[in-house]
């Protein structure tokens, strides 16, 4: 797969995978100053990627399109010995979640863009909290906020067609062959009819401390429990996982394993492009039950910012550089939006 992409149908299908993840990434690299242009602010490249993405005061300026859901998260004790986050051995934790789609637009249909998320806090009983933002591509095509830049080039919108030009995210692909298994993974990706039947991934690695101080890196995963059936190939409505999700929680709670994957030494902990084997060993950390819709935009997760630094004790950041990258993204969406209000941008 280290081969660039072959035809434009391919490249464009990676684009819109991958720009939805990536798309404010230059401007969150310059804020941190990983590309050394002080003259490009991340209020001035905001501002550009919100004029061509489009821009909607008070939604989040990626992952626009959500709706908010509450639950609680169940541990098995089986991790308990990895770390002491209160998380893995309180009997039930509080969660707060958020399910989305990818882009900067709150009014796409639910089924146009392959990217979903699901973000959670987990509050426990010491005080703490732990945020985390998952995917369901379970790696990126990039490891370093470079990438991020570069692809986010390459990604743009041309005028004549309104998506990206396939001859430049064939190059992009062909100068970053770390891009292998994301190109993998986005080609053979058969999208699930469901939020309650998608996985999702941390992508970036973290490091468990046990009592003793012993760190253990590992990524995590939400594996659900809902049977996989397949997206129709027809869909009429642009609410579709939103009234789906609705409909399943009217009939009872949804379930999801937290299955964290444990690094031997060699695998690559700071790089969120590239893969585990997948024979790692892994626990069973407990069950994530959501219960309930709390709404699209007003319900209880509208106020949070769902940085993955937001860690409790017991659970350290890596040194992915991309996790500090993902951390000023979503500092600088929340504080813009905060700033406005909800509804007022203009709809497709």
């Amino acid at each position: 797969m280290n081969s660039p992409l072959h035809g434009p149908a391919k490249a464009l299908r990676l684009a819109a995978i991958g720009a939805v993840m990536l798309a404010a990434g230059a401007g969150f690299a310059y804020a941190a100053g990983w590309l050394g242009q002080p003259q490009l602010t991340p209020q001035r490249i905001i501002d550009t990627f919100e004029a061509q993405a489009g821009h909607y005061p008070g939604y989040r300026k990626n992952h626009a399109k959500g709706l908010c859901v509450s639950g609680y998260f169940q541990p098995s004790g089986q991790a308990a010995s990895l770390s002491t986050a209160r998380a893995f051995s309180q009997p039930r934790v509080p969660v707060i979640g958020r399910f989305a789609i990818g882009g900067a637009n709150p009014f796409a249909p639910d089924t146009s863009i392959p990217v979903r998320s699901l973000a959670i806090e987990l509050s426990t009983d010491d005080g703490q909290v732990w945020r985390t933002g998952m995917n369901n591509p379970p790696v990126l095509a990039v490891s370093n906020p470079q990438g991020f830049y570069e692809q986010v080039l390459a990604s743009a919108p041309v005028k004549a067609t309104g998506k990206p030009d396939p001859a430049k995210l064939q190059a992009f692909f062909a100068a970053h062959p770390e891009s292998a298994a994301f190109r993998q993974w986005a080609t053979s990706y058969k999208p699930s009819d469901s939020f309650a039947s998608t996985q999702y991934h941390s992508i970036n690695a973290f490091r468990l401390i046990d009592a003793a101080g012993a760190a253990h890196p590992v990524r995590w995963q939400l594996e659900p429990q809902a049977p996989f059936a397949a997206l129709p190939g027809q869909v009429d409505d642009k609410l579709f996982l939103q009234h789906d999700l609705q409909q399943r929680l009217a009939q009872g709670p949804l379930r999801w394993t937290l299955r964290l994957v444990l690094a031997e030494p060699g695998d690559a902990v700071d790089d969120p492009a590239r893969p585990w084997p997948a024979e790692r060993s892994s626990v069973d950390a407990g069950t994530l039950v959501l219960e309930q819709v709390d709404g699209p935009e007003q319900g209880a997760c509208r106020d949070i910012n769902f940085d993955p630094l937001i860690l409790p004790q017991g659970i350290e950041a890596s040194n992915d550089p991309i996790l500090a990258a993902r951390s000023a993204a979503y500092s600088e969406s929340f504080n813009r939006r905060s700033r406005e209000s909800l509804g007022t941008g203009a709809r497709p």
